[in-house]
């Protein structure tokens, strides 16, 4: 569980806090003057969890979040940690190699884990589908399989996949789901020019596919047609809920009686989700664990792009 800041509500009243300074701020003896509150040191290992999901990292491309999710792996520590899927990018890679330290580092890492302990299961997705033929097997300890069934801590049973399987495109048009993953990648080298200029310019993070995803009613459409038909599949079964990612978009909400969970991605989002000891679900954005904590020992400066799922 995150742990909490030490400081006590009196302890920051005795500094003189004040409601109408921005947040994680106090406003100090000298009149007017407002002073940020230091942040509470992260270390490795301090978030513990009962189970992680992470999916969609798509390492061998140049949009992979790899050194942020490094860190995410880094101070989180969980008894199951849950690999839903486009983990590798093997479309991407048949097409051109590209694979830094960073993404290396990354595989090492999840290995690492599963040495000390941590059951790891690898479901596979429509990016690395060479691993289904695979599904029942080992690797470096790590389970692969094509979907599961997970048990939360309060007795809830949930499916676990990645999701290609109910999108029509990936299904029964998958020329137009290549076309379809040239022209998001595409909008991550567009979006990544977009925002060194807007860095420049002193402007935040925008993201160029979170926006179409949002505004281009086809895609809102697609989503909410999606997640209906994974949420009936998990109906049909009996279970309680779903996780699946495949969509990059982070969300958890109850359909027709079912929770259906989504743990995003590590392309822009940098989310995934995670069971608290008393099996309940949250969605961890990391950007905003990068703006409450002092990350110490952290791999790359704490400037992971925001969420955008």
């Amino acid at each position: 569980m995150i742990r909490q800041a030490e400081t006590s509500r009196r302890d920051i009243s005795s500094e003189g806090w004040d409601a109408r300074a921005p947040a994680g701020s106090f406003r100090g003896k000298a009149r007017g003057t407002v002073a940020a509150l230091p942040k509470p040191p992260l270390e490795e290992g301090d978030l513990r969890y009962r189970s992680i999901w992470i999916s969609d990292i798509h390492l061998g491309t140049k949009g992979s979040q790899a050194e942020a999710l490094l860190d995410f792996l880094k101070y989180t520590e969980c008894d199951t940690l849950y690999l839903v899927g486009d983990i590798v990018d093997g479309w991407r890679l048949k097409k051109s190699w590209y694979w830094p330290q960073a993404h290396n580092d990354v595989v090492q890492k999840v290995l690492r884990k599963a040495r000390k302990g941590t059951e790891v299961i690898y479901i596979t997705g429509n990016h690395d589908e060479g691993l289904r033929d695979f599904a029942g097997h080992f690797f470096g300890g790590v389970l692969v399989t094509n979907e599961t069934v997970h048990q939360m801590a309060d007795g809830r049973r949930f499916l676990v996949l990645h999701g290609d399987a109910f999108d029509a495109v990936v299904k029964h048009a998958r020329w137009l789901a290549f076309l379809g993953d040239h022209a998001y990648t595409a909008a991550l080298t567009v979006n990544r020019l977009v925002n060194a200029a807007r860095r420049r310019l002193g402007y935040s993070y925008w993201s160029l596919s979170a926006y179409l995803k949002h505004k281009v009613k086809n895609a809102v459409e697609f989503i909410s047609r999606f997640e209906d038909a994974v949420a009936h599949e998990c109906a049909e079964r009996g279970l309680d809920g779903v996780i699946c990612g495949h969509i990059h978009h982070a969300e958890m909400r109850r359909i027709n009686g079912i929770l259906y969970c989504n743990d995003g991605d590590w392309v822009e989002s940098c989310t995934a989700l995670a069971e608290h000891a008393d099996g309940r679900l949250e969605i961890i954005r990391w950007q905003d664990l990068t703006e409450r904590y002092e990350l110490v020992g952290k791999t790359v400066p704490a400037t992971v792009e925001p969420v955008t799922a």
